[in-house]
């Protein structure tokens, strides 16, 4: 990723940590309602995240790849109110490394942002000497897979 095109409006030591992910929709599987939208916007307003980036990737049938950003679309609906904010934060390698995971004739939605909620706190680790070295995320489906196998060894306990 390339760090040039993040311009804060804050000095970069204010910075809370930055995630992304991408949201692959199969072959005709798409549903856009606007219901993501109004979510992510909704974490916007609630001052949890800003957005960074927003990139639409499609990967045709021949493996190539198609990437838009936000500005490139035409009818944004609510997400006219985020796009003037965005910085064109990956680069040509990251977009292909993102797409290489996505099946054929798919498309995916990528989303950077930075969580202002945590901001403070990651300050005050740097101002004290600390640096992040590690993190990650439990994959909602895994914790889902340890409940329902808790659940079925207490029902078998009964």
């Amino acid at each position: 990723m390339t760090s040039s095109a993040l311009e804060p409006s804050k000095p970069l030591d204010a910075l809370g940590p930055v995630d992304y992910l991408v949201v692959e929709f199969p072959a005709g599987a798409s549903n856009f309602t606007g219901e993501m939208a109004t979510e992510l916007l909704a974490l916007v307003d609630a001052g949890t995240i800003r957005v960074i980036d927003v990139l639409i990737l499609t990967k045709n049938e021949d493996g190539s790849i198609d990437a838009m950003e936000l500005s490139d679309i035409e009818e944004l609906g609510e997400l006219q109110a985020i796009e003037a904010e965005l910085a064109e934060l990956l680069a040509a390698d990251d977009v292909v490394h993102l797409a290489n995971c996505m099946e054929p004739g798919s498309t995916a939605g990528v989303l950077i942002w930075e969580n202002l909620w945590a901001a403070p706190f990651a300050s005050a680790a740097r101002r004290s000497g600390g640096q992040l070295i590690a993190n990650g995320r439990i994959p909602i489906q895994a914790i889902i897979a340890s409940i329902e196998a808790d659940e079925a060894l207490a029902t078998e306990g009964v």
